[in-house]
């Protein structure tokens, strides 16, 4: 039964297909570093290094809270820091970095695109910089395969010749560059592009393709197909991503320095996506209708290989779009219009809301 009682059919008892990801670590007990620990994939990410045996510094603004971190608050150690401005210590006795932290889209980049340099770009840099100086090996970067939009239409993999289109895949690509000149110097940095990524996160967000479906699906009980939908998209589930960036820090270092992978499960129709989550929202006995609409002036048509990461790592993700939503739909409360529409759960919009009550919860602490 889910939360609001509708019956749903398990997934039928079979062996789960293998991404790649070893049983177990080279080595237990290292430290890691996860920067943007308390965001939608370090919350999955982070249990997982837990349960292969790793200490985790998660070092995050928290912008959403600790509430996200709460089923492993007490097992890792928390930094609250910007990455604009790391604490020197934060590093004391780390063996590797997976660096998360950052703006993580196209809405919040060019709501304040200054703030997106300064963190994705520059922060990324200067963490690259201090972590081959502290002589820490391993630095694990998630880039996006947003580098790819604007490219000829065709499969793109990692050697193709990039041109950035805005300001958040400008900073991911800058950051990509300064840590490429950094492994020349020495440190083992591993960029993988990630997909679009979906699937259910502790902190949650409804504002990436999949999940935005299933959100409408329940809230709106329809799906609006902009210019038909024809356009494709790479994309990954987050328990995948977590786990390529395991093996990314976990492989043989001759095998990644200074080497870039595409993350990707498969490359998605817009429209087959809300094919798949209007059924399966539908086997639920609630209604879902499709209708096409006009395109906006701007949209994200491109495909992308993820060949090399298998080839070279053995690593492929697993996990479909149907099997992440089936998930999604049994953890959320499906009858909760309020936390469906939560601002948090939207990552631009939570900005805006935040900036908004800045300058009042100033005031509010001056008369305290």
């Amino acid at each position: 039964m889910t939360k609001n009682g509708h019956s749903r059919s398990p997934l039928p008892k079979r062996s789960v297909r293998s991404n790649g990801l070893p049983p177990e670590p080279p080595e237990r007990g290292r430290t890691v570093l996860v920067t943007g620990g308390g965001g939608y994939i370090g919350c999955v990410l982070v249990p997982r290094l837990l349960e292969r045996g790793y200490r985790v510094r998660v070092l995050d603004v928290l912008y959403w809270g600790e509430g996200p971190l709460a089923s492993f608050r007490d097992r890792i150690e928390l930094v609250e820091a910007d990455i604009r401005a790391v604490p020197p210590e934060a590093l004391d006795g780390i063996d590797g970095v997976i660096h998360l932290a950052g703006l993580s889209n196209d809405p919040t980049a060019e709501y304040d695109p200054e703030a997106n340099w300064q963190m994705n770009a520059v922060g990324t840099g200067a963490l690259g910089r201090a972590c081959l100086e502290r002589g820490i090996e391993r630095f694990v970067f998630a880039s996006s395969c947003s580098l790819y939009d604007g490219l000829p239409l065709g499969m793109h993999d990692e050697s193709a010749e990039l041109r950035p289109v805005g300001a958040y895949a400008t900073s991911k690509r800058y950051a990509e560059e300064a840590l490429l000149a950094l492994a020349s110097e020495g440190l083992t940095a591993v960029l993988l592009r990630n997909g679009t990524v979906y699937g259910y996160s502790p902190r949650m967000r409804y504002d990436l393709v999949v999940n935005t479906f299933v959100k409408d699906a329940l809230l709106q009980e329809r799906l609006l197909l902009h210019g038909g939908g024809w356009m494709w998209r790479p994309l990954v589930d987050v328990c995948d991503v977590s786990d390529a960036m395991i093996v990314a820090l976990e492989a043989d270092a001759d095998l990644v320095r200074g080497e870039i992978f595409n993350v990707l499960h498969s490359n998605y129709q817009i429209r087959e996506l809300a094919m798949l989550v209007a059924g399966s929202v539908q086997l639920m006995g609630r209604r879902v209708e499709l209708e096409e609409v006009p395109a906006p002036e701007l949209t994200r048509d491109y495909e992308c290989s993820n060949a090399k990461l298998a080839v070279h790592l053995g690593f492929s993700p697993s996990r479909s779009v149907v099997e992440a939503v089936h998930d999604l739909l049994g953890r959320v409360d499906i009858t909760d219009r309020t936390s469906l529409s939560d601002p948090r759960h939207y990552n631009i919009r939570w900005l805006e809301l935040l900036n908004e009550l800045r300058p009042r919860l100033g005031r509010l602490d001056a008369v305290t």
